[in-house]
């Protein structure tokens, strides 16, 4: 079994690739189940944000845990396998470990050493926890990866100089100092909005969200932190938007909730419409409104490319060193682990084997003193525990330090251990028969 990442985001595909394939929240269960019961996928989970769609699954082999996993990403975006193949990247094993870690740290980001996908893989990881599709391979990753994910900010300071898609997105805006803003979405992307809204200075917001309870959640936590805030429902959208001057869109929805209708007649006031959903929350129209600018991740996208980012290169570097070392101490720890069933087995086979030497000498013996068998006893075990301690021990360092020698099947060869026993054997193999 390895791991397995397939994928694709700002880097390897176009923003209207990325909205077909896009899952929405509420479907996200039904994807996960339909991937673990392919063929060739074990466990599985999905990371999906405003600019990358992932999946990474335990899979008995390469190419059919490849085929499993982008016929289901193809049915989704209802798009033919090839159509999709050339915006897809994929990793396998080692390389899928150390692009997690990547991707977990910032390094990966549109924007480098964010600190928002953080969160987002974690809530991957929580949602398919739930459903079912996490296994103890996928929890040992995901737990070691997040662990990565903070090392690396706390020792480089790369979430002090990245900066989230939210804030580049009213970097783009202008000046928001005292403005009104509304955001319509109240989820993650929605607090994240009114978190740096507030840092950027905004003088008021209003909150419209599918659920009014959680509108009116976060209108109260926005309040609670200074700044004057109130919830609508949906249905109020374009009243509120009559007064603002900057709209954040951000719901997750799988249809544009933002058109032209929701713009009423401003008197020549300017308006910036921030869309920050995939797909795209915001009808393409409302961009040819007069007095409307529409800064979508597209836009975002262009504006870092031509602006760079604010990362130094020093710390970048620190970061890539801290995940390659993470990689390969993950890796390490791995193979370690893959060899202590058959040491265990060894374990149990000598064990066996005393045992039964012991039971020989009581028939052989019947009148020997119990002290004197129970002291033979433990000495036959000291012996073999002396024995089987070094090979045992170098063994598992062996494993970690390489991945070119099958440790464990040697150590199955050489002991006749039967190779089918899927934790621990105990049962040798029998001996060939002679001719």
């Amino acid at each position: 079994m390895s791991v397995l990442a397939v994928g694709l985001s700002h880097r390897s595909a176009e923003l209207s690739t990325l909205e077909r394939v896009a899952v929405p929240a509420p479907e996200v269960g039904k994807l996960l189940h339909e991937l673990q019961q392919a063929e060739h996928v074990n466990e599985v989970m999905l990371v999906s944000t405003c600019n990358r769609i992932e999946v990474y699954a335990v899979v008995e082999t390469f190419h059919g845990g490849l085929n499993d996993v982008t016929d289901v990403l193809s049915r989704q975006a209802g798009m033919e396998p090839a159509e999709l193949y050339d915006s897809l990247y994929v990793h396998y094993a080692g390389a899928a470990v150390e692009h997690l870690f990547s991707v977990t740290s910032g390094l990966d980001s549109m924007v480098v050493g964010e600190t928002q996908i953080l969160g987002q893989v974690r809530s991957a990881y929580a949602t398919a926890r739930e459903v079912g599709t996490v296994g103890r391979t996928l929890h040992e990753l995901i737990q070691t990866t997040l662990r990565v994910g903070k090392r690396v900010h706390s020792e480089t300071g790369l979430d002090q100089l990245g900066a989230s898609v939210v804030s580049e997105a009213l970097a783009a805006a202008g000046d928001v100092a005292g403005k009104h803003a509304v955001i319509v979405g109240a989820g993650s992307m929605g607090a994240l909005s009114a978190s740096q809204l507030r840092k950027a200075g905004i003088g008021e917001i209003t909150v419209a969200n599918r659920t009014d309870a959680r509108a009116r959640r976060l209108a109260a936590n926005v309040t609670e932190q200074g700044v004057p805030a109130r919830a609508i429902p949906l249905s109020g959208v374009a009243e509120a938007v009559r007064d603002a001057d900057i709209v954040i869109c951000c719901t997750g929805a799988q249809d544009a909730v933002f058109g032209p209708a929701h713009v009423l007649p401003r008197g020549g006031r300017a308006l910036v419409v921030c869309d920050l959903g995939l797909p795209r929350d915001v009808d393409p129209a409302v961009g040819e409104l007069a007095d409307v600018r529409v800064v979508d991740l597209a836009t975002i996208q262009r504006r870092m490319r031509e602006a760079g980012t604010p990362t130094t290169e020093r710390q970048t570097a620190k970061a890539t060193g801290i995940v390659l070392d993470e990689v390969r101490d993950y890796l390490a720890g791995q193979r370690s682990a893959e060899v202590t069933p058959t040491v265990t087995a060894l374990r149990r086979r000598a064990a066996e084997v005393v045992d039964a030497e012991l039971l020989r000498l009581d028939n052989r013996l019947p009148e020997l003193d119990g002290a004197v068998r129970e002291e033979v006893g433990r000495t036959v075990r000291r012996v073999v525990d002396k024995l089987l301690h070094a090979p045992t021990v170098r063994v598992k360092q062996l494993a970690a330090e390489t991945a070119d020698t099958d440790y464990a099947n040697a150590l199955r060869e050489l002991f006749c251990l039967d190779p089918q026993a899927p934790a621990a054997v105990a049962s040798p193999k029998p001996p060939p028969e002679k001719k």
